[in-house]
Parts: C-alpha cells; structure tokens; sequence
C-alpha cells in the first residue's frame, strides 16, 4: 500500500525518479511474494536492498517500508530480504485493518441511524393510529387527547384529557423487546385503575333471602389483547372510569332534586332507595387503583348470579339516550304559525287539556327513575319465577310449568303458566294462564280472556297458583268423564257448602256412569285438598233400611247414599289416573 502511495504521489507531484538495471537472478521456490497495485516487491528490491532510490532527497525503499532513513540504518537485518518482506506485510496489514475498522465504523453509525429514523417512523405510525381511534389535538408542543363523552352530549365538567408522549425508555445498544411500543399516554391520576357500578338489591324481611349483588362495568386489571397496543387497553379502562363518574353524578344529581314518598339518600359514593316496602335498592361507585390492594381485591371471583347485563346494556342505553337528548335540546327551526305540538294544547275550554294533562306531556323521567323502574321489574320478575319453582318442587301433583319469553321489554315480562297432568297432557289443557310482569303489578290472563290484577305480595300470587291448581284437577276429572262417556251432572268452581278455605275456594263435580247406576261426587280445595265420594244404587246397599213409603220395586234402581272413598289407598301415579281407575271400575263391562 506504501509502495503504491509513494507511485501515486510522484504521478501527482510530476517528480520522477532513475531506476537502476537490477538483475534477474531467481529466488528460493518457497519465497513469499506481497504485490500491491503493479510493484512486485520481490521483482524490485530482492537484490537491490543496497541501493537507494532517491526522490530529490528523501529515500523511496524506506520510504515504501514506513520507515524514516534513519530507522532504516539502525535496523539490524536491513541486510535480509525476509526482514524487509516482513515490515512490508505488517505495514500492509496494519494499513488493511485501518480500513476495515473505518468501515466497521461507517456501518455502526449508519445502523444507529437507520433504528433512530425506524423509532421515529413507528411513532408516526402508531401516531397514526392512535388517531384513529381518539379525538386528538396539538397545543403548543404538546399533543393532546380527549376522553369524554362531550362530542356525544355529555354536559360532564371532567376535561378528561390524555397527553400523548414518546417513549424513550429504551438502549438501543440492546435488543428491543417484542411488546415495545415507540408511543405512551398519560392520564390523569383520578382516572387511573378500573371502576364499577355497584347494584344491589336487598329484602329487609326476615323470611326471604338476599336477592344478590349486581356489579356493573366490573372489569379486571387492563391487561393488552393480542394484536392490539398497550395505550388502547389503557384508554379504554381510563374513559370507563370517566363514564361510570358521569352515571354516578347524573344520578346523585337527580336523588337529590326528586321528590318521592320515601326520599333517596345520597352518602358519599352511595345512594339509596326503596322502591317497594322492605325492599332496599343501593346504588354505589366503586373505584379502585393500581396498587396490590386493589389489585388483589379486583381478582375475586364473582359468582354468575352476581351480575345482572341487562341492567348493563340499560345503562348505557340510557345515558346514550340522555346524551342524544341533550345534543337535541337546540330548538330546529319551524313556522311560527304552525307550532309543533298537541293541537289540545292550544285550545281553551272544555276540550282544553287540563294542568294535569300538560304537566304529564311535558314531564321526563330521569335516569334514576329509569334505573328504578327497572329494579323493581327485576325484583318482581324474580320473585314470580321463585313462586313458580317453589311451587313446582313442592307439590308434584298437578304440575306447573313456566315458560318465559325471550322478547321481553325493560319494564315488562311475559311467562306463561302451564298447569297438567302427567299422562294426560292432551285432554287436561283447561288451565292456561299468562303473566305480564309489570313494574309494580301483574297481570294474569285466563284462557278464556279474563283478566286479574295481583300486586307485588309474593304471597297473593302463590294462592293465586294454588287455588288455579285445585280447579285443575276438577276440570281434569270432568275432561275425563267426556272421554270415558260418563256424564257430568254438576259442575262449580265456587262450592259455598262445606267447610270454608283460607285460600281461595274448592270447586267440586259430580258425574254419573253411562248406565245412569252409580254417580261419583269430587270435592277439591287448595288447603282441605280432594274428597271423593261414589254413590251405588239401592239395591245393592243392603245396610239400607226398609221404608214403609216405598212399597214399589222401581224404587231400587234409585241410587243410594254417597260413600266416601279412601283415596290415599287407591292405586295411581296421580289424580287423574286414580279418577279413570275408579270410573273403569264402575262402568258396565261392554263384551
């Protein structure tokens, strides 16, 4: 390299230099020879280590070496050609690794480069997408995000802002890890941690038990899905934590300004009501932090029954829907002599609306009111579907079954009510009832169209279900007797003789063979339960004393008086087996 240099040099300089005729004598076999550029060093100085070439002053060979003249004389083996070649080789190399520790340089720098302008890209990209998802903006050198509901209506003061940083906690001298993101967001601290609505409805009463604890927006530690970044997670727990203070506040809010027979307290996070007697509705705001306390807290299992999504999905139905109301508060533009309206209520005298009528027209229900309603629903619809089951397991004659509907309103349910007999499905469907679940009463409908309003008392809908259980098996026993061809001389679901039931009424039936000879008389009440009685003919009484009045044979084919039939001791599944048992056995045989 040295050698070459000093060529280039004179080409440069216009300096030339005289060179001696050297001989060609050969060298060892094994000889090493180093070429750089054309100069062989070999060919050039293997016999002329003696002589020196000149350029002006100076001396090529030493030169070419690296060496000063002086080194060069005071070196011990200038004499020896391997000595020569092996200060060339070590300056040639020495030379060779400058370069390539220059050009290792070259691409450390470039590759800090190329990472620091991919940092920089990514965070544009993820820029990018965070602006997808959330309303941004740039104030000063500052980016900026928003968290609330504002755009959608929301009249919350929380300015739920977010600010959106670059996150330079990283070497890049080491490797970057796979779940690092070039973006970070901060938030404010009392929006930090996850928070819930907490629901609960208890029964004061000593004989009916809790109905459970609703935990609403109950949402674990943010934990990343895959796929998505870790600032998505963040903001979204942020922005539920805003939402479930503005539900809190909107209803704190009204508890205070309704006027009710019971007024609602509102105690620090909690509000309380009572929407029916011994009944208490609680309404609290739960929000937790990131600390272990918290943390370990919000890891507790919650059993199923403790979460109620309908009252989810209703709540932010209705803050949607207050939201939509107040972003359409801004009176449209109209004709002014056409108003918008009830044409009512811009008449006077008698077919005027009164101040009643107007007020009902221009009163809203707010949410609170909402969510009240609601609770009640829940509570009755509950407690008629505990009535049903109670019964079912209790009393395995007559069955009662209860099938809901799936399409059901937030304040109105719908089940409807079987009650049967097992083996005799098809000919006993006399009892059909259907229940409307309101929010304070319900409505049960008969098959043939009446109608009875029962109120929230769980006690007056389980009479109400006993005495239609009683009237069943009569209308059972007079279902079986057109089918069996007996033929039904009496029939009351309201008997007013005998001994009185504290529960409804008994309904009684008498029927009567086909050939007219024995009659069977069936009484049946909700507390007394069945009595049978069977009525055989005179003539085969033989305990009936001989009357003096009756002197004609006709007489003996009157029936006789009625005898009472040990029912528990009669073999059956149920009533209505029993009943076709005790008609077979008294119908005349027909071969």
């Amino acid at each position: 390299m040295c050698v070459l240099y000093d060529v280039l040099s004179i080409v440069r300089d216009k300096k030339f230099m005289t060179l001696d005729p050297v001989s060609q004598d050969g060298l060892p076999p094994k000889q090493v020879t180093i070429q750089v550029g054309i100069i062989d060093l070999n060919q050039k100085f293997n016999k002329c280590h003696k002589r020196v070439y000149t350029v002006g002053k100076i001396s090529a060979f030493p030169l070419a070496l690296g060496l000063s003249e002086e080194q060069f004389e005071k070196c011990p083996d200038r004499d020896n050609p391997q000595t020569l070649q092996l200060i060339s080789k070590k300056k040639s190399l020495a030379g060779a690794a400058q370069i390539l520790l220059k050009g290792a340089e070259r691409l450390t720098k470039s590759v800090t480069e190329n990472q620091e302008n991919k940092l920089q890209r990514d965070f544009n990209s993820e820029l990018l997408r965070l602006r997808q998802h959330w309303k941004l903006r740039k104030v000063g050198d500052k980016i900026l995000g928003d968290l609330s509901y504002r755009s959608a209506g929301s009249l919350f003061p929380h300015h739920g802002t977010f600010e959106v940083i670059k996150n330079t906690d990283i070497d890049l001298d080491k490797k970057i890890p796979e779940d690092y993101c070039p973006l970070d967001v901060q938030i404010p601290s009392d929006l930090e941690g996850s928070a819930y609505i907490k629901v609960s409805i208890q029964k004061q009463a000593p004989d009916i038990g809790d109905l459970g604890t609703v935990n609403l927006f109950k949402r674990p530690l943010p934990k990343s899905k895959p796929g998505s970044p870790h600032w998505q997670t963040k903001l979204e727990a942020a922005q539920n934590v805003l939402l479930c203070k503005e539900i809190f506040a909107q209803l704190s809010r009204e508890a205070v300004q309704i006027k009710s027979q019971i007024p609602h307290i509102v105690v620090k996070n909690q509000i309380i009501s009572q929407p029916f007697p011994s009944l208490q509705l609680s309404i609290s705001l739960c929000h937790s932090s990131n600390d272990k306390k918290s943390q370990k807290f919000a890891t507790e299992k919650q059993s199923p029954e403790d979460h109620l999504y309908v009252l989810e999905h209703n709540l932010h139905l209705l803050i949607r829907e207050f939201h939509k109301q107040t972003l359409s508060s801004v009176m449209m533009p109209h004709p002014a002599s056409a108003p918008f309206g009830h044409k009512r209520m811009r008449l006077s005298g008698p077919q005027a609306f009164d101040k009643n009528e107007i007020s009902s027209l221009q009163s809203s229900e707010g949410l609170l009111e909402k969510i009240i309603k609601q609770a009640k629903h829940i509570f009755l619809r509950s407690r008629t579907a505990a009535a049903t089951i109670s019964l079912a397991s209790r009393i395995e004659d007559p069955q009662i079954q209860a099938h809901w509907s799936n399409i059901n309103d937030v304040y109105e349910s719908s089940v409807k009510v079987l009650i049967t007999s097992q083996g005799y499905e098809q000919i006993c469907k006399s009892i059909q009832l259907q229940l409307n679940i309101g929010v304070e009463q319900i409505r049960v409908v008969h098959r043939d169209g009446r109608v009875i309003t029962l109120s929230h008392q769980e006690q007056e809908l389980q009479d109400f279900l006993l005495s239609q259980m009683s009237q069943h098996q009569v209308h059972a026993v007079q279902q079986l007797a057109k089918v069996m061809g007996w033929q039904v001389l009496s029939f009351s679901n309201h008997v007013g003789l005998g001994p009185i039931e504290s529960i409804g009424n008994a309904s009684a039936i008498t029927v009567a063979s086909p050939s007219g000879d024995y009659a069977i008389s069936v009484r049946n009440g909700p507390e007394s339960g069945s009595k049978i009685m069977v009525q055989f003919p005179r003539n085969q009484c033989k305990d009936l004393p001989k009357s003096d009045v009756l002197q004609d044979s006709k007489w003996n084919h009157l029936r006789g008086p009625f005898k009472e039939v040990q029912w528990n001791k009669m073999e059956g599944r149920n009533f209505v087996y029993k009943m076709e048992l005790l008609m077979s056995a008294l119908s005349p045989c027909l071969l």
